[in-house]
């Protein structure tokens, strides 16, 4: 009998996705860690499963068994980029399994900024009956920046709170609920009349700091920025001015160019920002979404054809 093929998983709820695929392959040799412990699986394995961001460069550096990645993640940010990582390994997405929790995480931040939820409990804290005229989101036009699957979902939702719709993009094609299409090419143009900006970007050279203080200038004093795709995508400084200046209302960050942020980060001392831990694609739903498409990737792998696979990602 040969050698068993070995699989890690990197995650948050590992143990879950190891009791998944075990009953699924019984014959796989699997080892866990949750987010981002160290583990000697992840160095030895075949096949490895994981999100990109908690992975690291270690393990590309010192695993020459590895034959296939699974990211747990919409990009592939943290594995195709790293040094030693050799780009002929098979590498598939969770493409598309994301737009419910996403956009759920979207909708909290815009409502909890639009209302100040935040001086809301704070209130409640100091047992302050404060009140004041909340903004809606009723007629409000959100912008889109990034229009893939996920926009897609998010369109739909926002279209239910009766709010206008634009996609920003460097394809311009209709879209389900999206109501106006805006080239990306002229970005500074677009997001002028915006009552919010939400960034769906992945995180690549031509992204880096698309949010940057020429484009938050544009923007409307009124308006919010809502980042839930990548850190690196936003400007750190620029935001914070823009922040503190009053050049726009408030903005909600979930990722970050570092993660964990520092506890010294002037990020956490910004009145009118909230900050999520990089949690808007998680949800307690994350095992059932992601395990058809790790369960038909790895019988594709272990069938050797990989052409099969769902969301290969190509390099």
């Amino acid at each position: 009998m040969g050698k068993k093929l070995a699989v890690h998983i990197s995650a948050f709820n590992s143990d879950k996705y190891q009791e998944q695929i075990a009953k699924l392959f019984p014959d796989l040799e699997i080892t866990v860690s949750k987010g981002r412990d160290r583990h000697e699986g992840a160095f030895n394995c075949d096949i490895l499963i994981g999100f990109g961001l908690g992975l690291s460069d270690e393990i590309f550096q010192r695993n020459k068994n590895l034959k296939f990645v699974q990211a747990l993640g919409t990009g592939v940010d943290g594995i195709d980029n790293r040094p030693d990582f050799d780009r002929s390994t098979p590498v598939a997405s969770m493409r598309g399994i994301h737009g419910p929790q996403m956009s759920e995480l979207a909708f909290m931040v815009m409502l909890s900024l639009s209302r100040n939820f935040p001086k809301t409990l704070e209130n409640q804290k100091n047992h302050s009956w404060d009140r004041w005229p909340p903004r809606v989101l009723y007629q409000k036009t959100v912008g889109l920046l990034g229009v893939g699957m996920i926009a897609e979902a998010l369109a739909k939702r926002c279209k239910a709170f009766d709010m206008t719709v634009v996609g920003i993009s460097g394809t311009l094609r209709e879209v389900d609920y999206i109501d106006e299409m805006r080239n990306r090419d002229d970005l500074i143009a677009a997001v002028g009349d915006l009552d919010y900006l939400i960034v769906l970007v992945p995180l690549t050279p031509e992204n880096r700091n698309v949010v940057d203080a020429e484009l938050l200038a544009a923007m409307k004093p009124s308006a919010y920025v809502i980042n839930i795709a990548r850190g690196g995508v936003v400007d750190d400084e620029a935001i914070i001015e823009a922040l503190k200046s009053g050049i726009i209302a408030g903005a909600a960050l979930d990722a970050f160019e570092n993660e964990p942020l520092s506890e010294d980060h002037p990020f956490w001392d910004v009145e009118n920002l909230i900050i999520t831990p990089h949690m808007a694609g998680m949800s307690e739903a994350d095992v059932e979404q992601a395990m058809p498409i790790i369960a038909a990737n790895l019988r594709a792998f272990i069938d050797g054809k990989p052409e099969d696979m769902v969301n290969r990602v190509e390099l």
